[in-house]
């Protein structure tokens, strides 16, 4: 069985949408929070941890329930379909509130503004474990690493095209002075967006035949199957397996807890410490994005040749190495300097080396059936990490300063690395790697 460009690029628009809305909340959400509505930091922190501790309940359920789901559409595109339908309807509400409470603040418009933004995030946790499931479900083994990169390209693309958006209808000359910021057209065009990928991959996805072709191969090739009868016909992971499952899984974790802080703090980081507004903030997280982009079909070339785990360990090297320059940059000048752009494309570039590879790995230990529940194991933790981090970066950053943004980041992406060694399954089975991966059979 083939691997199928075109079908996984497909596949993405999904993951594309995704990535738009969580770019665009990420982003504007804070200065949402922080400005009009008045919170501190570590408030806003924790408002911004609600859809991570909404995931960590919603996001490994609706993944079992779509290993589970038998519609003839498939097992992942009902939840594709309402999930991003009710997302989009909801969004557009969050800039209206936001503009209204600017003008008449109470305390009706903000609890009704929590309310819709909690409705939201329930509706964006329905999809993205189904979203997510979708490639490795229609994908061998041996090639999620190079599907993985596509996924990821596509990723990259919902949020380069946020950034570009922000930092071309934004620019700090349009909102430099401003008391409030009006924000409905960029969350109106995202919305658009997130409509016109839905109908790709509802249009172009045939998620029902493509799942018998998958059960075909997967029942001829039984040696791709980690876990193991254990006596009752019942398939469990091997002890050494699990451990390497736990210790990935909090690898996870820790290089979540790094670099969601990043992007979470970014644009009120900048503010503080270079005077950027939010084009500016934008422009340098649309360039590490452009170096993500650049860099996904490589890693996945690379990951093909020499392992996921040696790729994995480069990026996390990568990564701290920029942010011990962050750090060495913001304790030495006190304004904004060119040379972050490429320090930016270079973070963009480990991210990717990361990312390619994380989620294979976890699914490497999984048989086919049971690809979402392991896709909710994954972003069980990646979500726990995301729930602590805004809040505990934004309560350091508020108590003892921004100066402490790249210590926090570097420290918990060096944890990263210690744990990932411990990790000994989760690589490709041996095949066909790299560019010989890349065989078109749509």
């Amino acid at each position: 069985m083939k691997f199928r460009p075109g079908q996984t690029i497909r596949i993405g628009f999904a993951f594309l949408s995704i990535c738009a809305f969580w770019q665009l909340y990420n982003n504007i959400m804070p200065l949402i929070l922080t400005d009009t509505f008045g919170m501190g930091e570590t408030i806003s922190g924790a408002v911004m941890a609600a859809d991570n501790v909404l995931g960590l309940f919603l996001l490994p359920i609706f993944g079992t329930i779509s290993d589970k789901c038998k519609s003839p559409m498939g097992r992942r595109k009902p939840f594709i379909l309402f999930g991003t339908i009710a997302a989009v309807i909801l969004m557009i509400f969050i800039p209206l509130l936001d503009n209204s409470y600017y003008v008449s603040p109470s305390a009706a418009k903000m609890v009704l503004f929590i309310a819709v933004l909690g409705a939201l995030l329930v509706a964006m946790g329905t999809y993205r474990s189904p979203a997510v499931a979708l490639m490795p479900d229609l994908t061998p083994k041996r090639f999620r690493s190079q599907g993985n990169a596509i996924i990821n390209l596509m990723g990259a693309v919902g949020g380069i095209l946020y950034l570009g958006l922000a930092a071309v209808l934004y620019p700090k000359s349009k909102t430099e002075g401003l008391d409030h910021v009006n924000y409905f057209l960029i969350f109106a065009i995202v919305a658009g967006i997130m409509i016109l990928a839905l109908v790709i991959v509802m249009t172009t996805v045939n998620e029902a035949k493509l799942m018998v072709e998958m059960k075909a191969y997967e029942d001829a090739h039984p040696e791709e199957n980690l876990a193991v009868d254990d006596g009752s016909g019942n398939e469990v992971l091997p002890p050494e397996v699990k451990r390497s499952l736990v210790f990935l899984l909090f690898s996870v974790a820790l290089w979540f807890v790094s670099y969601n802080a990043v992007e979470t703090w970014f644009t009120k980081f900048a503010s503080e410490i270079w005077g950027k507004g939010l084009g500016g903030a934008s422009t340098c997280l649309l360039i590490a994005n452009a170096g993500a982009i650049l860099s996904y079909i490589p890693v996945g070339w690379v990951s093909g040749k020499i392992g996921r785990k040696k790729s994995i360990l480069g990026g996390i090297i990568i990564m701290t190495s920029c942010y011990l320059f962050g750090l060495f940059f913001t304790s030495t000048h006190d304004e904004f300097s060119n040379i972050l752009y490429f320090v930016f494309a270079l973070i963009g570039l480990a991210w990717a080396a990361i990312n390619v590879n994380s989620l294979p790995m976890v699914l490497e230990m999984c048989k086919g059936s049971d690809v979402g529940k392991f896709t909710g194991y994954y972003y069980t933790f990646s979500m726990t990490a995301q729930i602590i981090t805004p809040i505990f970066c934004g309560f350091l950053l508020e108590h003892i300063g921004y100066h402490i943004y790249f210590v926090y980041a570097a420290t918990f992406m060096i944890l990263a690395f210690i744990t990932m060694n411990f990790v000994k399954h989760g690589d490709a089975k041996e095949g066909k790697t790299g560019l010989d991966a890349f065989d078109f059979d749509d």
